[in-house]
């Protein structure tokens, strides 16, 4: 007798209702709203795509910045800071964002150093030759990008801010419970059918029961994938404040007590950099962090670097360089929780192997909407038969064969 027939004939009819219970309740808290994350996934897996379809596209003074992403023939950072400012007046730099392939880079700037998303202004640049590609803050975006910022916002948090992500986190959870405990109840209720098998000679409640669970189990691991990733994803804030609070509070230790940096004060980027540089050789440097912000200390530019490989490129690793002196203090990797959430940002959307795996994520998500309106729409149509012998499974991923 094979292990998975002894579970399943081991399993009580008892185990087996408080399974039914726990795969119900956990489907019907939260297939609205998956539901919802997925119709506003879908477009956001394309949003790059959909950005070159919708914008025009800047052209360069040079091709390339070498895929060692060094700043050969590239203007000074200072300098490029220098512009930003000046176009933005009265305002002080937050972060400088760099791309490695090609010499585009971003200054985000705001009133103020811990000024929130909606106060921020992102300019990008060409450093090949100092130019002013796009100016853009919250209140400046419309048309298409108005569009998948709105999307954007309501997968993330429904505007909620922080309980919204908390509470869409929360709503992963339950969907992963959903799946753990249908793949418990599928063995059992499908033990006198063929994987695969669509009964189309019986009812339409019958038919499509067996079409739930076929895709439900076809697409469980990519699903179980999607719902953990977008778990982490909604915790990012603590995340990112545990981090702070842990690991950055370790690695400033000597500044605690000072007061903070006045940005008059801010030394030469350059020599920042030069220092990270030099302890960090072989990665490329992704953006740099200005002092009082989320992801620095009050007297530091956190310059945070990427591998070069696919994988690694994923895994940051911050060189902290006194904002005033220029002098480097520490660089540490991050931890294995943030580790975790860098990863499962892209893996989230599909990221990672370009428009063919964009494609698969998007027939995925199609899948699980199928997945969460059938168990909806049986749930529904078991309620409205309200047969004595039809009460024990309401919602997915499984039920007794007929």
């Amino acid at each position: 007798m094979s292990p998975l027939r002894r579970v399943v004939e081991g399993m009580t009819r008892s185990t087996i209702k408080a399974w039914v219970w726990v795969h119900k309740w956990a489907s019907l808290v939260c297939t609205a709203f998956l539901l919802m994350l997925c119709l506003t996934g879908l477009p956001l897996i394309f949003h790059d795509e959909i950005d070159r379809l919708t914008e025009e596209q800047p052209t360069f003074g040079m091709n390339s910045v070498g895929s060692s992403g060094t700043a050969a023939g590239l203007l000074p950072l200072d300098a490029m800071l220098a512009r930003a400012l000046a176009n933005r007046p009265g305002e002080v730099p937050l972060y400088m964002a760099f791309d490695n392939d090609q010499p585009s880079m971003t200054i985000t700037t705001g009133p103020h150093a811990d000024s929130p998303a909606s106060e921020m202004t992102i300019q990008s640049f060409d450093r090949s030759t100092g130019a002013l590609i796009a100016s853009v803050s919250e209140d400046s975006v419309s048309g298409v990008a108005a569009v998948m910022h709105f999307l954007l916002e309501l997968h993330t948090d429904m505007f909620l801010g922080l309980p919204g992500m908390l509470f869409l986190g929360a709503m992963g959870a339950a969907f992963v419970i959903a799946l753990v405990s249908g793949v418990v109840l599928y063995a059992p209720f499908m033990r006198k059918l063929d994987f695969g098998t669509l009964r189309t000679d019986r009812s339409a409640r019958t038919k499509w029961l067996d079409c739930h669970n076929l895709l439900g189990v076809v697409a469980l691991a990519w699903m179980l994938v999607v719902g953990l990733t977008g778990v982490i994803n909604a915790l990012a804030v603590p995340i990112e404040a545990a981090w702070k609070t842990n690991e950055l509070g370790a690695m400033t230790r000597e500044y605690a007590g000072r007061a903070p940096l006045d940005p008059a004060r801010y030394g030469s980027l350059d020599k920042a950099m030069a220092e990270a540089r030099a302890q960090l050789p072989g990665n490329n440097p992704q953006f740099i962090a200005f002092p009082g912000g989320t992801f620095s200390s009050n007297h530091h530019y956190a310059v945070f670097f990427q591998g070069d490989t696919p994988l690694t490129e994923r895994l940051l690793t911050p060189a902290l360089v006194d904002a005033e002196t220029g002098t480097f203090t520490a660089a540490r990797a991050m931890p294995w929780y943030y580790q975790a959430l860098s990863l499962s940002r892209p893996l989230h959307f599909g990221d990672y192997g370009g428009l063919p795996l964009k494609l698969l994520w998007a027939a995925l998500t199609l899948f699980t909407i199928h997945v969460l309106g059938t168990g909806l729409y049986l749930w529904l149509a078991k309620r409205k038969a309200a047969a004595p012998s039809a009460s024990t499974h309401s919602a997915p991923l499984a039920e007794p064969a007929e």
